[in-house]
C-alpha cells in the first residue's frame, strides 16, 4: 500500500506521527462504452452549449448555478483562498463510540506508526480501548477540511471520515406518521424468525456474485475468440507485420559459432544451396553454343 497522507495525530500534548492509508478498494470489473456495431470506443467531448465548439480542458472554468444566476470561478479565484496544509490529526474530544451513527460514516483509512518508537501510538490505542471511546478528530485530507471519528480497529487506529450534520437527509415520510397495531403474536412470531437466523457474522462468508459471473463471462468470452484488438478499438491501424526469416535460437548460435572460426560446420540452409559455380559453367557453355551456330 501506498501512503497517502504523513502528519501527527495530537491529543494535549501527546505527538503520535502516522502514515495514512486508504483502507478499502473497489473490486468491480472495470468497464467501458463501445459501439455496438464495430466495438469502437465512445468517447465524450466537452463542448460549449453557447458556441458549440469542442473546448479543451485547460480552457474550462467551474461555476456556481443557483438556478436562475451562473457565477464563474476561475483557477485564480482558487488559488486565493486559503490552502488547508495543516499535517495534524487534531483529538477534540473523547464520545462514547454508540453515540456515533453509522450513517455518518464515509471513508475508511489505516493509521501507521510512523517513528521509531511506537509507544505513543500504543498508549492511544489502548487508551481508547480501555475507556470503550472514540476520538472526534479534524484534520486536512486532499485539500477539505474532515471531521472524522478515530478507532481501533483490531492492532490498528483507524480513522473513518464522517459526513458533516448537513450533509445527513432527514428521513420524513408521511406513511410512517399513521398508527399501526402490532399484536403481542406478531411480535412473539417475528423474534422467533430472528432467533432461527441468529449467526455471528463472518463477512468473508459472502462474495458479489455479480462480479464474478461478470468475470467468469468475461473469461468464456476471450476463450471462445469473442473479442477485439484494443488498438483497433481506438480507431488505430493495426501494425504490419514485420517479414523476414525467423531464425531458430540454436541455428544462429552455430552460425556464429562458424563465422568467428571463419568456417567449420556450415549452415544448414547453405548446404542445401546449389552452388553457384556450375551454374555460372552453364551459362558460359550456352554461349559459345549460340557463337558457333552464327
Amino acid at each position: 500500500m501506498r501512503a497517502v497522507w504523513k502528519g501527527a495525530v495530537t491529543f494535549g500534548l501527546v505527538n503520535v506521527p502516522v502514515k495514512l492509508y486508504s483502507a478499502t478498494e473497489d473490486h468491480d470489473v472495470s468497464l467501458h462504452q463501445v459501439h455496438d456495431e464495430d466495438g469502437g470506443r465512445i468517447r465524450y467531448q466537452r463542448k460549449c452549449e453557447v458556441c458549440g465548439k469542442v473546448v479543451a480542458y485547460q480552457n474550462i472554468d467551474k461555476a456556481y448555478d443557483d438556478g436562475e444566476r451562473t457565477v464563474v470561478i476561475t483557477d485564480d479565484d482558487l488559488k486565493s483562498l486559503p490552502a488547508e496544509r495543516s499535517r495534524e490529526i487534531e483529538v477534540v474530544e473523547f464520545v462514547p463510540s454508540e453515540q456515533i451513527d453509522p450513517i455518518m460514516l464515509d471513508k475508511s483509512y489505516y493509521l501507521e506508526p510512523d517513528s521509531a518508537s511506537n509507544k505513543a501510538y500504543v498508549l492511544l490505542r489502548e487508551t481508547l480501548e480501555s475507556t470503550e471511546r472514540t476520538a472526534i478528530v479534524q484534520m486536512a485530507l486532499r485539500q477539505k477540511t474532515r471531521l472524522a471519528a478515530l478507532r481501533v480497529h483490531g492492532d490498528v487506529l483507524v480513522v473513518q471520515t464522517l459526513l458533516w450534520s448537513d450533509e445527513v437527509r432527514a428521513a420524513e415520510f408521511k406513511s410512517l406518521d399513521e398508527p399501526v397495531k402490532i399484536s403481542s403474536k406478531e411480535l412473539d412470531l417475528s423474534k422467533q424468525l430472528v432467533e432461527s437466523l441468529v449467526s455471528d457474522f463472518d463477512p468473508e462468508q459472502y462474495v458479489d456474485e455479480y462480479q464474478q459471473e461478470l468475470r467468469t463471462l468475461i473469461e468464456a468470452k476471450l476463450e471462445q475468440g469473442e473479442a477485439l484488438d484494443t488498438a483497433a478499438t481506438f480507431g488505430e491501424e493495426p501494425e504490419e507485420e514485420q517479414g523476414g526469416e525467423v531464425i531458430d535460437l540454436m541455428e544462429a548460435l552455430r552460425r556464429s559459432i562458424a563465422e568467428k572460426r571463419g568456417g567449420g560446420a556450415k549452415p544448414a540452409d547453405a548446404e542445401s544451396e546449389p552452388p553457384a559455380k556450375p551454374a555460372a559453367k552453364k551459362t558460359a557453355a550456352k554461349k559459345s553454343a549460340k557463337q558457333k551456330s552464327a
